[in-house]
């Protein structure tokens, strides 16, 4: 160098410049730059007394060479990422997040695709920037959302696909297929389109949807199994399923028609079961009550047939006695229950005296059967 040896600078007076002592620093001094590199290279020269192009500077200098190109081979693999290394071109092994280490280039190299980020790709919508909301806004796209039903019915179905590499695929993700997020879109939307066809309208605008996220998601992973993609479907989500917006009106109709029905079928068969339960319920009470009319009367009448038979062997025992007996009970049976005046006239041959309140006496005092003294009256 040719300020090798000339005291520090062109001029030979240190740092004092060709004009004088120049300015003075304030503080500590900086460190020399001209001066440190001197001092390097009286090192240097130290341990190469023969040179930069002497054996030994050339050996350190490979060493050190040698040293740094084994040391570029360590590498970072972050959290969402999987390292995959490339031994001249061929997948030798897959590295999970953290600190790794692989041959250095060219005999191996890596790639680091985010292998455990879940994706979203959005199909039939998308996403634009709306300067009047300061945002970002939703538009949709009639050429994937449009599909036709198999009732011949046009639907508008938007959704989206979560996806993720397989832990095991990296390689077939990255070798395999050339475009991974167009890949998966038009499997979604041919899968999509494929489900809906095979369905009427109906159970998917109301209640199919779970069944056809399903069977979507099922069919989607098929084919990328198929493809040897090494992508995982995680989950299909309709956003929104509708008719063209051309007769949605209409649509809507048919739907609150068809919910009225519906409610007025469900409030009939609540009526249903509320009357033909208490219907039968009335007439099995019926039949029972009659099924018990008819084994008492029938109890009864052999009850009294039996009585009868009873009484007519006594009487024909004693046929005097059994008919005065029979007409004291029939008598007693007649008049048990009914207010009675008994008048007995036979010691004075007088009558009733006309104005005696009989039935007022015979009110207030209770009816028994007995005697009274000649001439009254109970």
């Amino acid at each position: 160098m040719p300020w090798k040896n000339q005291g520090g600078g062109p001029w030979g007076s240190g740092p004092k410049g060709p004009w004088g002592s120049g300015p003075q620093p304030v503080g500590p001094r900086p460190p020399d730059l001209e001066d440190l590199l001197r001092r390097g290279q009286d090192r240097l020269q130290q341990i190469m007394p023969g040179g930069y192009f002497s054996g030994i500077g050339i050996t350190l200098i490979l060493l050190i060479v040698i040293a740094l190109w084994l040391l570029s081979g360590f590498f970072r693999v972050q959290s969402e990422e999987q390292g995959v290394v490339l031994r001249f071109g061929k997948h030798v092994r897959t590295v999970d997040p953290g600190l790794n280490y692989h041959l250095p280039y060219p005999i191996e190299t890596v790639l680091l695709p985010k292998a455990l980020r879940v994706s979203t790709i959005s199909i039939g919508m998308t996403l634009i920037d709306d300067p009047a909301r300061r945002g970002r806004s939703i538009r949709d796209v009639p050429e994937e959302s449009l599909m036709l039903t198999g009732d011949e019915n046009i639907v508008d179905v938007d959704f989206t696909v979560l996806w993720r590499i397989k832990p095991n695929g990296v390689g077939n993700f990255l070798f395999n297929i050339q475009n991974p997020e167009g890949t998966v879109k038009a499997v979604a939307e041919s899968a999509m389109r494929e489900v809906i066809g095979r369905s009427d309208i109906q159970p998917i605008l109301t209640g199919a949807r779970t069944q056809t996220e399903t069977t979507v998601q099922d069919l989607m992973q098929r084919t990328l199994d198929g493809y040897g993609a090494g992508i995982q479907i995680t989950q299909v989500q309709m956003q929104k399923v509708d008719p063209p917006a051309q007769v949605i009106d209409a649509f809507r109709d048919v739907q609150a028609a068809r919910a009225n029905l519906e409610q007025l079928q469900n409030e009939a068969q609540t009526y249903a079961n509320k009357v033909v339960p208490e219907a039968r319920g009335n007439a099995a009470r019926i039949l029972q009550a009659a099924e018990g009319y008819k084994e008492q009367a029938v109890a009864e009448a052999k009850g009294q047939s039996s009585r009868f038979l009873k009484v007519y062997e006594e009487y024909k025992k004693a046929p005097d006695v059994t008919r005065e007996r029979i007409y004291l009970e029939t008598m007693e049976r007649v008049l048990g229950g009914s207010d009675k005046l008994i008048y007995d006239g036979s010691a004075s041959g007088q009558g009733v005296v006309p104005y005696l309140p009989l039935n007022e006496l015979s009110a207030r005092r209770p009816t028994t059967t007995g005697q009274l003294p000649s001439g009254g009256t109970r």
